[in-house]
């Protein structure tokens, strides 16, 4: 049974929303797939970095811990994915069924933004698109690629992580969505208001998403921008170690930083004074 609740998602999404910095504002830009909803801080001449949400009930949001930080020199420019939780998109519309049309889509977002030229990140989900994205379009579009423990980058799925992930991808519930963060945040202490926007995703009525293959070794070797891995120590999504290991023989110009005591779906607002500190380097 689908409990998804538009108006508590709405709710729940505008009160995480108000942990952004006071200059942040709404920005909405056309694209094959419907408007895509942008949320944005930070001087409107500054260096653009776009940043993209993990998958499931994740959102740009939730990038709240780390906006008024990355906003001071940056000009922050955070997506709803498309065909996902959050207000990108029309119900009913065209969704995207390649990373193409990702690929695509995200073109669409840029050209609408008026950016030529971005620093790029993203995480889990959001970061496969970014490192997919990076891969066809720079250098030349992408300056800086930032991946914050992505998901099907450099390594699979642990089977302990799938099989605790499949009865809320089957049957998406608030309580289900609760007790799976649970488990793959150890119980660690998480935003309620954040954990409450989670929980109403659930059930969200949206598109099948575009999924693929790993990136290939040699499309990886070709990457010539910078690179800013941040993985998570005790994330139950993948093999930490076996992430940064192909990473590092793979990618010509990857810096890997492994965020100690934080799990994969705690990011990223958890460890935001760390996280905040290494992009802001990294960025610079």
């Amino acid at each position: 049974m689908n409990t998804y609740d538009h108006d508590a998602f709405r709710a729940a999404y505008d009160k995480v929303l108000a942990k952004w910095p006071a200059d942040r504002e709404s920005v909405t830009v056309p694209t094959p797939f419907g408007p895509a909803h942008v949320n944005a801080c930070g001087p409107r001449d500054a260096p653009p970095l776009v940043l993209l949400p993990g998958g499931g009930g994740a959102t740009s949001a939730s990038w709240y811990a780390q906006a008024a930080r990355l906003g001071r020199d940056r000009r922050v420019l955070a997506v709803d994915l498309v065909g996902a939780a959050g207000l990108s998109g029309t119900r009913g519309g065209p969704a995207p069924r390649t990373i193409d049309d990702l690929i695509g889509w995200l073109d669409a977002v840029l050209d609408g933004l008026g950016v030529r030229e971005v620093s790029l990140g993203g995480h889990s989900y959001g970061a496969w698109i970014a490192l997919h994205y990076a891969l066809r379009r720079a250098p030349g579009r992408v300056r800086r690629l930032f991946l914050l423990d992505p998901t099907q980058c450099f390594a699979g799925y642990k089977a302990a992580y799938l099989l605790h992930a499949l009865p809320m991808l089957l049957r998406p519930t608030a309580r289900g969505v609760r007790a799976f963060l649970a488990w793959e945040t150890g119980g660690a202490a998480l935003d309620p208001d954040w954990l409450r926007l989670q929980e109403a995703a659930a059930g969200f009525p949206a598109a099948k998403p575009v999924t693929g293959p790993r990136p290939s070794p040699q499309r990886l070797r070709g990457l010539a921008v910078p690179v800013l891995l941040l993985v998570a120590a005790n994330s139950r999504t993948h093999d930490t170690h076996r992430v940064t290991t192909s990473a590092g023989e793979l990618l010509p110009r990857v810096e890997t930083v492994v965020l100690p005591d934080v799990s994969h779906h705690a990011l990223p607002p958890a460890a935001a004074s760390e996280l905040g500190r290494h992009l802001t380097e990294f960025l610079a």
